[in-house]
């Protein structure tokens, strides 16, 4: 038997085989998408039959939930460190740009368009949740003595996040702080996909600035009352 903190032959070889399994299904979604995911072209290319390759990944979804996962903990990993070292909700929106750019397909993945008949666990949203209590954390720290919420005037929306704010979790941020939270969150979210889907081509600017613009604008929102 394998020692604590030890693997066998065994352990090791099936970590690579589904490890490279992941390498072949990125290259197919960046060919094809992830709705044209399939296994039994993926053990073709590896020189393995279709049952063969069943034993590492039972079937399509849950070769996706691993690709998902990997995605936002990546993602995860990146606003924490950010976080940790200081950065505030422009210095998380930064992190989540690289992480982007860094690798397309991992984005649309996870931020593009839904795969059809494909629904994620359970701990796939709570990652999801994770990273939005970092731009939550930030967002809250600029309310410090509550004077931005105090003086922000209650919006229709603001009464309605106070009731629904199941997206974040188990955050005490109120819902003036929820309500610029999805703002940022959106707004970004939106340059991204546009830019990352080659939608600006042709347009003549610099997304890149035109990002920082909308971060520009979103913090002297955050601020004013």
């Amino acid at each position: 038997m394998a020692g604590a903190g030890t693997t066998t032959p065994r352990e090791r070889y099936r970590a690579q085989v589904r490890a490279e399994v992941k390498e072949r299904a990125w290259e197919q979604i960046a060919t094809a998408g992830a709705s044209a995911l399939s296994l039994n072209a993926i053990a073709k290319h590896m020189g393995m039959t279709g049952p063969a390759l069943y034993r590492y990944f039972a079937n399509r979804d849950e070769l996706i939930t691993e690709l998902v996962r990997d995605a936002y903990r990546s993602l995860a990993d990146g606003v924490r460190e950010a976080r940790a070292a200081g950065a505030d909700a422009t210095g998380l929106a930064h992190a989540l740009r690289e992480w982007a750019l860094a690798d397309p397909q991992r984005y649309f993945l996870v931020y593009g368009t839904p795969v059809p008949g494909y629904h994620a666990p359970d701990d796939i949203t709570a990652i999801a949740s994770e990273i939005m209590g970092y731009l939550l954390d930030a967002l809250n720290a600029l309310d410090v003595g509550g004077d931005w919420v105090a003086d922000c005037p209650t919006t229709p929306l603001d009464a309605h996040l106070a009731d629904h704010r199941d997206w974040a979790g188990d955050h005490p941020a109120p819902p003036a702080v929820l309500h610029r939270a999805l703002t940022f969150w959106t707004r970004l979210h939106g340059i991204l996909s546009l830019e990352l889907a080659g939608q600006f081509h042709g347009m003549g600017f610099d997304p890149a600035r035109f990002y920082e613009a909308e971060l520009a604008d979103l913090s002297g929102r955050s601020t004013s009352t």
